[in-house]
């Protein structure tokens, strides 16, 4: 598990490593990375769901719900 003080170092190794003036176009592209990757996902979803045929229903299975 990660704790604050993990995420506090972790930070202060990006700020060091990118400067200060780099972050908000680090923060940016990452937020528009995973904006596309759930886009992405979303639209994999919905065609997989426009090209799944609809399952049958036989006889049996009908007389057995009801």
């Amino acid at each position: 598990m990660i704790s604050g003080q993990n995420i506090l170092i972790i930070l202060l190794v990006v700020v060091l490593l990118f400067g200060a003036s780099k972050l908000p176009q680090i923060g940016e592209g990452m937020g528009k990375a995973i904006r596309n990757f759930k886009k992405s996902v979303n639209d994999l979803d919905t065609d997989v769901e426009d090209i799944t045929p609809p399952k049958k229903v036989t006889k049996k299975e009908k007389e057995s719900d009801a």
